[in-house]
């Protein structure tokens, strides 16, 4: 829609922190997007970006601005949805913000879910940490979002609560494989590998050990779950997991979890939602609404 491609301009500006890489991406030169956004700033009669030397910032004005203009993007894909939905072939984009448990098995198998009956809705999946989860869906970068115990959702519109105990994994020989649940000191009798402190696993555990005499000292710590679980094969030590995270046919590979007793350290939830009041694009509605019905059906939820 050409009336939007104003809007589209100075959403790609405000992405990517350039006037000169916004141009690189929108396929224009960036002496024409900069003659385009001063017309916007002309018309305003304020500046909408702060000029520095290496790039550009949202003022005051521009930040009011850049929420009209996502909202309107977004109304309109909204709109090409709906419409196309009437041809009986549903289009659309969908983007989603969620911790590294979900990437390796969960997520993959509920996009192809989808995309099986809809083929000409694309996808794009965003590794974000709790922390940066909620601002992926203010700056619209996401639809929705996918946070293991976050630290503060202020703007986040909570769609469902998943509960998720607390899996130690490890190599199918070792010792505490042979038990159906663990209990925590058991687990820290042998060495253990740990997420780094940014991720929701690593935050039960400390919170459940300053309930007590326990402590932990990793012998290995990662920002990678896939490496932790790897880890814990090669040197027949203890990893920590959620199980929406966790292989469904684990074995195979060599590798087992077990659930952490509940009276040592209670499930975290993991949350999943969008912006507070934005209203979602139609491919991105009817995604949500697939994923909590695939929630409710393996997982315990509220």
């Amino acid at each position: 829609m050409k009336h939007l491609l104003p809007l589209t301009y100075i959403d790609a500006v405000v992405k990517a922190g350039s006037i000169r890489r916004a141009a690189e991406t929108l396929a224009i030169t960036s002496t024409a997007l900069n003659r385009r956004i001063l017309a916007m700033e002309d018309e305003l009669g304020v500046p909408i970006f702060e000029r520095m030397a290496r790039g550009v910032r949202l003022t005051t004005a521009g930040e009011i601005l850049i929420h009209h203009v996502r909202g309107q993007l977004t109304d309109m894909e909204r709109v090409k949805s709906q419409i196309a939905d009437l041809s009986g072939e549903r289009r659309g984009h969908v983007s989603i913000a969620c911790s590294q448990a979900l990437l390796p098995y969960f997520l993959p198998e509920q996009i192809a879910i989808y995309r099986n009956e809809h083929p000409a809705v694309t996808f794009g999946v965003l590794l974000r940490d709790r922390a940066e989860a909620e601002q992926a869906l203010v700056d619209f970068s996401s639809d929705l979002a996918l946070v293991f115990e976050p630290l503060r959702m202020l703007k986040f519109q909570n769609l469902l609560h998943v509960r998720q105990p607390l899996h130690a994994v490890m190599a199918s020989a070792h010792p505490l494989a042979k038990q159906q649940s663990v209990r925590l000191r058991e687990c820290l009798k042998y060495p253990v590998a740990l997420p780094t402190a940014n991720f929701g696993v690593r935050h039960l555990l400390e919170t459940a050990v300053r309930r007590t005499s326990l402590t932990l000292d990793p012998v290995v710590v990662s920002d990678s779950f896939e490496f932790l679980r790897s880890h814990a094969v090669a040197e027949n030590i203890v990893a920590f997991q959620i199980p929406i995270g966790l292989p469904a046919l684990e074995e195979q590979s060599g590798v087992v979890s077990r659930m952490v007793d509940v009276r040592d350290v209670p499930p975290g939830l993991l949350y999943f939602g969008q912006l507070r009041g934005r209203a979602l694009p139609v491919a991105a509605a009817r995604f949500a609404q697939q994923m909590m019905e695939h929630f409710e059906a393996r997982f315990e939820c509220n």
